[in-house]
Order: C-alpha cells, then sequence, then structure tokens
C-alpha cells in the first residue's frame, strides 16, 4: 500500500518522541531554560553603555569651603564615586596604574583665593583612557559639577564672581590613551577572551573524549596521580595558548598600532598563570560531564560571563555591585587589567601583583576541585 508523501500523525508521534527525549535529558533542557534566562538578566541589567559611579581619587592641596564644596559636588553626581583622597602625586599615579581608580581629581594650593581674585584657577581631572567609553560621561559632566559647587558658594560678597565667565577652569589629561582609540582597549583585551574561549572548550573534551572513544578505562589502569592525568592533558593547550598570544601581539603591533610599552617577558610570565587557570577550569568541566555535549553546554557558563562581566565589551565599574562581584570571581577580569596594564601603561610587576594574586587563588582552588571530582570517577 503506497504511504501519503506526509502523515501528520508520523510526525506528530516523532515530535513527541523528540519532546520525550528533551525531557528526559535533563542538562539539555536545563540550558534551553537557563541560557535565554541569564542572557536577559546580563544584558537588560548589568550591560551599561553609560557608566556612573566611576571610582574616582582626590588630591586636594586645598583645605577651603570652596576646595570642600567642589569634593561634595563630585560625591553628589551621578557620574563620580569618591573612593580614596591622597595625599601626593605619586600615590595618586599609583592608583590609576593600578586600575584601583578610572579618575584623579587635582584641588591646587591657593584654589578659594584665586577664585575670589579673578584669576581663574585650574582643576586638573587626569582619567585612565584606556577605555573610553567609560571616561567619556564622567568627563562631560564635570564643567556642569564645578558650576554646581560654585553656585553654592558663589553668594553675599562674592557674588560678583557670577558675572565671570569661568571663575574656574577644567583640565582634562587623557592618560595612557590620549587619542580615545577603542581598539587599544579592545586588541589586549581580546587575548584574553580568545584564551579564554579555547581554553575552556578544547579542554573540556578531555575526559569525556577519553570516555566516548572508550579509552577511559586505559588511562584509569595507567599508573598515573590524578593531578599528573590533568598535568598532561593540559601541557599541550599551555603551548597553543602561547603561540595564540604571540600571534595577537604581533598582530596588535603591526596592523593595529597597539602600543607595547611594558616588558613583553613580564606579560608572557603571568600569561601562563591565566593559561593554567582557564585549562584547569576546562578540566573540571570535563571531569564533571558524562559527554562532550554536556561539556561543551557547561563550558558556556563561564565563557558567556567572562565575555560580558570582565570589562572587555562594558565598562567594568558602570555594571551594578552583583554583577562586579560576578565579574571579580572571573580570571578574564584580572588579566585584561594586567594585559592593558602592561601593554599601555608599562606597569611592572608590583603594580600589577594585585590582579595577579587572585589568579594563583583562582587557580589552586580550581585544581583542588578537578581534583576531587577526578577522584571521584575512579570509584
Amino acid at each position: 500500500m503506497r504511504q501519503h508523501p506526509l502523515s501528520f500523525r508520523r510526525l506528530r508521534a516523532i515530535m513527541l518522541k523528540e519532546f520525550t527525549q528533551l525531557r528526559r535529558d535533563r542538562s539539555t533542557f536545563a540550558m534551553i531554560i537557563l541560557i535565554p534566562i541569564f542572557q536577559l538578566l546580563l544584558f537588560g541589567y548589568a550591560i551599561n553603555s553609560d557608566p556612573k559611579h566611576m571610582p574616582t581619587a582626590v588630591l586636594s592641596q586645598d583645605h577651603s569651603s570652596l576646595a570642600r564644596s567642589f569634593v561634595a559636588a563630585l560625591k553628589n553626581s551621578d557620574y563620580f564615586q569618591i573612593q580614596k583622597e591622597v595625599t601626593s602625586p605619586r600615590e595618586a599615579k599609583l592608583f590609576l596604574q593600578t586600575g584601583l581608580v578610572q579618575f584623579v581629581v587635582t584641588i591646587p594650593e591657593n584654589f578659594h583665593r584665586d577664585v575670589v581674585r579673578g584669576d581663574a584657577p585650574s582643576v586638573l581631572i587626569e582619567a585612565d583612557a584606556t577605555d573610553p567609553m567609560a571616561m567619556s560621561g564622567p568627563l562631560s559632566s564635570i564643567t556642569e559639577v564645578m558650576a554646581a559647587a560654585l553656585r553654592h558658594e558663589i553668594k553675599g560678597p562674592l557674588s560678583y564672581l557670577k558675572e565671570v565667565p569661568a571663575p574656574a577652569n577644567v583640565i582634562v589629561h587623557r592618560l595612557y590613551n590620549p587619542e580615545g582609540f577603542s581598539r587599544y582597549n579592545i586588541v589586549p583585551g581580546l587575548m584574553g577572551v580568545v584564551l579564554t574561549m579555547t581554553g575552556i572548550m578544547m579542554t573540556a573534551l578531555a575526559m569525556t573524549r577519553e570516555r566516548e572513544r572508550g579509552t577511559m578505562e586505559n588511562l584509569l589502569s595507567m599508573p598515573v596521580r590524578p593531578i599528573e592525568v590533568m598535568a598532561g592533558k593540559v601541557a599541550p593547550y599551555i603551548i597553543i595558548g602561547y603561540i595564540q598570544s604571540l600571534l595577537i601581539v604581533i598582530v596588535a603591533k603591526f596592523l593595529f598600532g597597539v602600543p607595547l610599552i611594558g616588558s613583553l617577558v613580564l606579560l608572557f610570565s603571568v600569561l601562563l598563570i591565566f593559561i593554567i587557570c582557564n585549562l584547569a577550569l576546562g578540566f573540571m568541566l570535563s571531569v564533571a560531564a558524562k559527554n562532550q555535549t554536556q561539556a561543551l553546554q557547561l563550558s558556556i557558563f563561564p565563557v558567556l560571563p567572562s565575555i560580558l562581566l570582565s570589562g572587555f565589551m562594558f565598562p567594568f565599574y558602570g555594571m551594578p555591585q552583583w554583577a562586579q562581584f560576578i565579574g571579580n570571581c572571573l580570571p578574564l577580569t584580572y588579566f585584561a587589567r594586567i594585559v592593558r596594564g602592561i601593554l599601555l601603561k608599562g606597569n611592572d610587576f608590583v603594580e600589577v601583583w594585585p590582579h595577579i594574586w587572585p589568579l594563583l587563588i583562582f587557580m589552586t582552588v580550581i585544581t583542588v576541585i578537578a581534583m576531587k571530582l577526578y577522584k571521584q570517577t575512579l570509584d
């Protein structure tokens, strides 16, 4: 008997069978639900192209009421958040070099006296311009902040200053990227993104590939320790990571014109820690997963937040506190600051150390967890 070319009853049966398999495969079903929710939360709440409450340090060399009024106006603005009141230009530079603040505001000596005399003193704003998006909003508002502070103080005997076009001026120094080239921010950070994606995803398939190919029993029968298995699995990818990084540095210099101010020896030394962090995380996911499909699905969860919440694409300090907390748990957040600091600012070991020790802690914790999970698979 000839069958109809299309039977809706057979089609319905196949569809029901597929839905039944999805319902039984809880990991895939969870990914279908969780990934869209995860993306909505990140893009809806965490991502902000107009960052506010940027960390700012103040170097006030004048302790008059007018200087205090200006600092108060900065605190009350939406764009500046006073993190520290430094006492010397050297300390202020260190805060900028390490990336702990985005701006340093310097109020000169005799600021109040010069305003009263009509000498129009200048307030210096030093901005970390490695991320042009992070500084555009605050710098555009600084003139209004200054005007608000002066309006509050210029009254009574000082009312005549209202007729002066500019009782005080603002001078902006865009440091490390004065032209505001976005590629100076994106290209160095891209090194970390590439290493994160390839390191986690490639290593996530390491152990599951052994299971699916039927070679896991041979591996378990070998007289090797779990740490030796992990080291042997990730060692080839360390070499691959260095090759990728070298290519990115060459392209960044000769194609995009990114300045290489700092020590490449220091950069490639720290690079080893970052690569191991990603490979250890991928190995942990590989041990926890049951098959290669599940390993790839699990790898999405650290990769996606790393790209969005590390400060690679969007200003880190413009995100809400909960998003910054997640970002501070990701290796890419610290490595992006390290690579930009070395290449664009010329940072040395002391200045990048605050971003190195979190990578060391992350590497140690993830390695210990991976070893415990691996031991469970031996039972």
